[in-house]
């Protein structure tokens, strides 16, 4: 048995409405499982990755929420499929979220807990629109993963290793109560300390490799899908790996969006390199995210058909 991807999406919001973290993931949600041909109902488990949300909501969880407006297993005493456990949860480790999700995923399809878990991924600007806050970095941007068990026993997910540094936080995204007043609902503070690139690529840069060392992978055979905590880390990345910049994939964003993707690059660098095709000779991924902490967390994927 093995986890593997059965569909994947990304959203953004109309130019004309203010974001929603809530509706961009229920939308992307619903658009995946329209592509993989399913109903709501054939979903155990919805996991949500997203940090920044509209009015900096904390309470309910978001992925209650989401769950809603997907319409998954609303109620648990008429529902014709008694074996979906109808359940959602946030988690949230900023750039590593999706990962840390296919982690859990991959605990709970192993288990048969459940067939299949939904991973959603959307930010936006508290205040509605990103593209008003020239400060604010990220992208109104929602994505969704759908994962389930294969009976297969090669391909699919590998183990996801996270790295960390003792040394103090390269990002920050918090609310500072006693400075934001009346408009505190709308606003958000993100900072990002002098060199918090150089510390991201150190750490995304050792734990590839010793990743790749541990789990026998050849990076020269292996398309690297990291996230893009800015412009150039893709193409800094590849030089310190070794690689060719052909082998390494940060995500751009949908046109017409503004900022860095954030929670939800790592489906969307995984949904650009299946539209482009896997480069001559390379026959898996390594997801690569990193994020505050600093922290970082990678996983192998191998398609079953490329198997």
């Amino acid at each position: 048995m093995t986890t593997v991807i059965k569909a994947a999406t990304t959203t953004t919001a109309p130019a004309d409405e203010a974001a929603s973290a809530v509706l961009l993931a229920g939308r992307a949600a619903q658009d995946c499982l329209t592509e993989a041909q399913l109903s709501p109902d054939t979903v155990g488990v919805l996991i949500n990755v997203g940090v920044y949300r509209e009015n900096n909501t904390f309470e309910p969880a978001i992925a209650a929420l989401v769950q809603k407006e997907v319409g998954m297993n609303l109620d648990y005493l008429a529902h014709r499929v008694p074996g979906a456990a109808a359940f959602s949860f946030d988690l949230m480790n900023g750039a590593c979220g999706v990962l840390n999700a296919i982690q859990v995923a991959q605990a709970l399809l192993s288990t048969g807990s459940t067939e299949r878990v939904l991973v959603t991924a959307a930010d936006v600007h508290p205040g509605g629109r990103a593209a008003l806050d020239a400060d604010y970095p990220y992208a109104d941007l929602g994505a969704a993963l759908l994962l389930e068990r294969s009976a297969q026993a090669e391909g699919g997910f590998g183990r996801v290793q996270l790295a960390g540094s003792e040394q103090p936080s390269a990002i920050a995204g918090y609310l500072p109560t006693a400075g934001m007043g009346s408009t505190g609902r709308g606003r958000i503070a993100v900072r990002r300390d002098e060199g918090f690139a150089d510390q991201l690529l150190d750490l995304a840069a050792e734990t590839a490799t010793d990743y790749a060392r541990a789990e026998g992978i050849d990076l020269h055979r292996t398309l690297v899908v990291a996230s893009r905590p800015t412009a150039d880390f893709g193409a800094r990345l590849a030089e310190r790996l070794g690689l060719p910049a052909t082998l390494v994939l940060t995500p751009e964003l949908p046109q017409g969006t503004t900022g860095l993707p954030h929670t939800a690059a790592p489906i969307l660098g995984y949904l650009q390199a299946v539209e482009q095709g896997l480069p001559a000779g390379v026959d898996q991924f390594l997801f690569l995210a990193a994020g505050a902490g600093p922290s970082v967390a990678c996983v192998s994927y191998r398609p079953q058909d490329a198997s």
